[in-house]
């Protein structure tokens, strides 16, 4: 079954290879699937992801392992889906992913996905698939409905390149999220660690349990909205993801008390949750902006993505309760397509 392996190394083991320890722990798959598990970012040793499957564990290393969501993974056919493209060479996509649209095939998502577009328009044969055959050319993933801009790879060394500028933070990645409440600092960073939920296996949760990852997210406040007959008011934020976790800034703005607007897993719920998600059906969390230096060509790349009609519609909706716009807000908001 898919999830999260958790091992502690003991005084035995220490020396051994990564790859070499994990292909023969139980909950691990064959020594060749761990090398791809390490290569797509799926292992971490004492909370840091670690990309070096030559790495030698040490006595006590707390080590992470995430299982993909499919055991045997299928070939991935290609679907005339449409793509958003916003750049594209020989080597990388980047891509507007619409809201609704999974990354690869997993359990109840057999096919429809993002992958199988990028399969119809690049061919199985020119799509890295550093993370598994049944996920051509992903290089990192949005939520199902997080919409916004994402990169794809088009073989395998570009692929590693990418998630190594993921791994050091050297990929700029913004997002634009609604959050309830009123953000009362102009800007403020978040540094937990994030494991699955104890209480819940569909969520993740702040956790400070010795296997959980690092997650850093930084957040400017552009926009604040006063409180309504069935709210308590709303704040536009701009956040910069430093770490890739599941959902990190879903869960990192339930953990300071202002989960996202519509969010349907960590939104505050309630009498008047409805009315207070102002009509949206998904969470209000979009990647607008994406800046990288390219792994081959050396050449700066920066794309930048207005909101989406669902979400820009929330905002005109709220203009008349604005209580004004920061700096950085007078910045960045017209660049999202709102006035």
């Amino acid at each position: 079954m898919p999830g999260d392996v958790h091992i502690l190394v003991d005084a035995a083991d220490a020396g051994t290879r990564l790859d070499a320890f994990l292909g023969v722990q139980d909950a691990c798959p064959s020594r060749s699937a761990c090398v791809h598990l390490i290569e797509a970012g799926a292992v971490a040793v004492n909370g840091e992801t670690c990309l070096s499957k030559k790495y030698a564990v040490a006595a006590g290393d707390r080590i992470s392992v995430e299982l993909p969501d499919r055991e045997e993974p299928g070939i991935v056919v290609g679907q005339n889906i449409p793509l958003d493209i916003r750049y594209e060479d020989d080597y990388l996509i980047v891509l507007s992913k619409q809201r609704g649209l999974v990354c690869h095939p997993a359990h109840g998502h057999a096919d429809g996905t993002l992958a199988n577009a990028l399969v119809y328009h690049c061919g199985i044969e020119h799509l890295g698939t550093v993370q598994g055959e049944d996920r051509p050319g992903i290089v990192h993933r949005l939520d199902r409905d997080t919409s916004g801009l994402m990169l794809a790879a088009k073989d395998d060394d570009t692929q590693r390149a990418l998630q190594d500028l993921i791994r050091l933070r050297t990929l700029d990645r913004r997002y634009i999220t609604l959050v309830h409440g009123y953000v009362a600092m102009d800007e403020g960073r978040i540094d937990t660690g994030i494991a699955r939920s104890t209480r819940d296996r569909q969520k993740m949760a702040v956790s400070d349990d010795p296997f959980a990852r690092q997650a850093i997210t930084t957040f400017r406040v552009l926009e604040r909205f006063d409180a309504g007959r069935f709210d308590d008011g709303y704040t536009l934020l701009e956040c910069h993801l430093y770490t890739g976790r599941t959902h990190q800034i879903r869960v990192h703005m339930r953990h300071i008390n202002h989960p996202c607007v519509g969010d349907p897993l960590y939104g505050r719920g309630g009498r008047y949750a409805e009315r207070a998600d102002r009509g949206l059906t998904r969470q209000f969390l979009h990647s607008w902006r994406v800046a990288f230096t390219h792994p081959v060509t050396g050449v700066p790349v920066e794309c930048r993505d207005e909101l989406p009609w669902d979400l820009a519609a929330v905002l005109e909706e709220l203009e008349p309760a604005s209580l004004g716009r920061t700096e950085a807000g007078e910045e960045i908001v017209p660049q999202l397509g709102l006035q």
